[in-house]
């Protein structure tokens, strides 16, 4: 890591380090549903960072990792390259095993190239074999907007990608083997979204971020605008019995809020404030058995800490019985990627 990065980490650290909140709830079980694990210049992000911030009060019995490109094979056939990042996340749940004397990832959401259609099951099967049991679903990320103020996803979708043949072929072989498929999208996506979700039913599906409500270029100072055309496309969406939605991708910067650019981190109030009513609707809209809550670490470390973050979503979810809570800390997320 170069000194300019290493201290970059440094001073985002100190920032995040200049609040810190009593722990709401501490006896609350909670599943992780959606993180990940990279060595991002500057961002480091490995099974003792993970462990550290589990350990910082809330009380996570489980996480879940969802890819992003880590640690691929780098000989063989090209489509198993993606194998490699189950390897390393397997590696990495003994490392937690070693550091918090328990296993902590029970699920994984991989990556096969679902272009290949049912041609991809050879890739599924390798997967499944190299996660030893953790291993739950695949996310395909479709992301992608015209405008050149918005990056796509790295691997570059191309406009439609939810739509084409082999596309929703590889989304319903996902469902034939007992796996699941994340969608990471922008919010005018999620109706291409809802097609596949109709077009694949016997495959639970689960839309990432809220549905990712983009609050820069083109979409900055539309918050209540954007919002409204989110809330009438997810009651649509909810009528679709397949469909699932994670709760979280707060502090993604690419949604606007801004938080990182403050000169101390928000409080949980705060952050609590700007999602607990959209975040409430979703709730309210799909039930508390379809919605989880995720961390998104780190990419949401930018705007907040670990801590702060589950506070900001136990305030939100203060109006819900604890039947309630359980489902969207814990019990979703368990049933959605089957661990026991």
């Amino acid at each position: 890591m170069s000194e300019a990065k290493a201290g970059h980490a440094e001073e985002r650290a100190r920032w995040r380090a200049q609040l810190r909140e009593e722990v709401l709830w501490p006896a609350q079980r909670i599943c992780d549903a959606h993180h990940h694990l990279w060595n991002h210049a500057g961002d480091e992000y490995f099974a003792a960072e993970l462990a550290a911030d589990v350990q910082d009060g809330h009380n996570v019995l489980a996480t879940v990792y969802a890819e992003c490109g880590s640690f691929y094979r780098e000989s063989g056939p090209e489509e198993f390259a993606p194998v490699g990042e189950t390897e390393f996340v397997v590696a990495q749940d003994h490392e937690l095993l070693r550091i918090l004397g328990r296993s902590l990832i029970r699920g994984i959401v991989g990556f096969a190239d679902l272009t290949r259609g049912r041609a991809a099951e050879d890739v599924l099967r390798a997967q499944i074999e190299a996660g030893e049991g953790r291993f739950s679903g695949v996310r395909h990320a479709i992301a992608w907007d015209p405008h050149p103020d918005i990056v796509n996803h790295q691997r570059n979708p191309p406009q439609g990608l939810a739509a084409q043949p082999a596309f929703i072929d590889g989304v319903r072989l996902l469902g034939s083997l007992g796996l699941t498929y994340d969608a990471w999208l922008y919010h005018p996506q999620i109706p291409e979204f809802a097609a596949l979700a109709k077009a694949a039913p016997d495959t639970v599906v689960v839309l990432d971020h809220l549905g990712a409500p983009v609050g820069i270029g083109p979409y900055a100072d539309k918050s209540d605008e954007i919002l409204a055309w989110c809330r009438s496309e997810l009651t649509a969406l909810a009528k679709l019995p397949n469909v699932r939605v994670k709760l979280g991708g707060i502090g993604m910067t690419v949604f606007g809020k801004g938080f990182h650019r403050l000169p101390v981190p928000p409080d949980s109030n705060a952050i609590a404030a700007v999602w607990g009513q959209h975040i409430r609707f979703i709730i309210d809209t799909f039930g508390p058995a379809r919605c989880l809550f995720e961390s998104n670490f780190p990419p949401d470390r930018r705007s907040c800490s670990y801590r702060t973050l589950w506070n900001a979503f136990k305030r939100i979810a203060e109006p819900y019985s604890q039947a309630e809570r359980d489902l969207l800390f814990h019990d979703t997320a368990q049933a959605v990627y089957r661990f026991k």
